[in-house]
């Protein structure tokens, strides 16, 4: 297994390119086994998730073909409605192909999904929706049978603006008869980039990106070259780990407006920001200063995927914010991690009360989910002396070569095996 070896304290200075968003390309790469041809993506991110997501699509029977950071997925040869329980055990997202597999074929047979431990995040919504759109769903031991003999579009109201339901219901119903409304679907910027995917191959999406999506089915859809759109949660950890390094970047290829929030809250922390087309700068101006109080909420509000990096990012700033949690049950993981190096925080339900030290220490610290582990990153670059950052597969499954990334930008930090 690989490590992280970070010797704190050295300012991030320097410029990075952000890469392709995890959390577009994975269902995009499942809404290619719809098209009738091949579908050429850019901008696709070296991924543990998306190499799982390949090899789905290979035990499906498509071909997959990479290029550098272009992805060529052929479905031609697509033979099986099945998702092998260890590909669903390994990844959660992996849920998304449902939709789209039940598109092409009229049935799927799934597994229940894994992914991180960040909480229960319960695909009953997914199932519910499906149902309403003609699905007759059953569990087997341990999988879940879907049949659909014909896909038919309804009205579909979401109890709660969730992303993966939103997808699933965009991907069964694109060439459903009729049409599918969904009221209260989520608003994230990757609902609106997947809409663009399908559009492109020939579907009728409107409202992607509002909370009121209407889906008109067609008979079928045509193969597509598109460009995945850039990761804000990326973006947002690489500004966080500057601004808690005293340091100063430049992010190319990034998305400021896909990122309000986080930029609102890096500016209400003291950090200077300028931002163009594609591009967004960040200057420390000194020690940070800690908001009253900071809350989770599907967009456009505060993302739960940047929650602990920037709660590494608030251990260091000057007085105390309170992290309230509303997505995700379980996402203090890395709490802990934080209090071994130094930090003062203090957890009760699903809020975490942090008080600003002035100084973070190095040790030896363990990454348990995706982004708990960037933010033993961020906190390891601001800290004093050197941190062992083991559990580096799980940072892996959304950074590509963070450790190259941020090596570029001054930081000493190395990978070892």
């Amino acid at each position: 297994m690989s490590k992280l070896i970070i010797d704190g304290g050295v300012p991030l200075l320097g410029e990075i390119r952000v890469q392709g968003a995890k959390n577009s390309v994975l269902p995009i790469l499942a809404a290619t086994v719809i098209a009738g041809d091949k579908c050429v993506l850019h901008n696709c991110p070296r991924l543990r998730d998306v190499d799982k997501t390949d090899l789905v699509l290979e035990r499906l029977g498509c071909t997959v073909e990479r290029h550098g950071n272009t992805v060529i997925v052929d479905p031609d040869g697509f033979c099986s409605c099945e998702i092998c329980d260890d590909l669903m055990r390994a990844m959660r997202s992996s849920i998304i192909f449902l939709g789209a597999i039940i598109t092409r074929c009229g049935e799927a047979r799934v597994s229940m999904p894994g992914g991180c431990p960040i909480g229960l995040r319960p695909i009953d919504l997914h199932l519910k929706a499906l149902k309403e759109l003609g699905v007759s769903i059953h569990e087997e031991h341990g999988y879940i049978i879907c049949r659909a003999k014909k896909l038919k579009g309804t009205d579909i109201h979401l109890d709660f603006p969730s992303v993966g339901a939103t997808e699933n219901i965009m991907l069964a119903s694109v060439c459903a008869e009729g049409t599918t409304t969904i009221l209260n679907a989520a608003r994230e910027p990757e609902i609106a980039d997947l809409a663009a995917f399908l559009n492109a191959m020939g579907a009728r999406i409107t409202g992607a990106g509002s909370s009121f999506v209407t889906i008109r089915g067609v008979k079928k859809l045509s193969g597509a070259e598109y460009t995945i759109m850039p990761d804000r949660i990326v973006a947002a950890t690489y500004l966080a780990a500057a601004a808690a390094t005293d340091g100063e970047i430049f992010l190319t290829g990034a998305d400021p407006s896909s990122m309000g929030a986080m930029l609102h809250v890096l500016r209400e922390m003291g950090a200077r920001i300028n931002v163009s087309s594609g591009t967004i700068h960040l200057k420390s101006r000194g020690r940070l200063k800690n908001i009253h109080i900071l809350r989770t909420m599907p967009y456009p509000g505060f993302p739960t995927d940047i929650q602990s990096p920037f709660m590494a990012m608030s251990a260091t700033a000057e007085g105390t914010v309170v992290y309230v949690e509303n997505i995700f049950e379980n996402r203090f993981r890395h709490v802990d991690e934080l209090v071994r190096m130094g930090a003062d925080i203090k957890v009760e339900g699903r809020s975490a009360v942090v008080s600003g030290v002035k100084t973070l220490y190095g040790t030896r610290l363990v990454a348990r989910e995706l982004r708990g582990g960037a933010a033993l990153v961020v906190a390891a670059l601001g800290a004093e002396g050197t941190s062992e950052i083991s559990g580096v597969e799980y940072i892996d499954r959304g950074y590509e070569e963070i450790e190259k990334s941020l090596a570029d930008c001054n930081a000493c930090i190395r990978r070892v095996q």
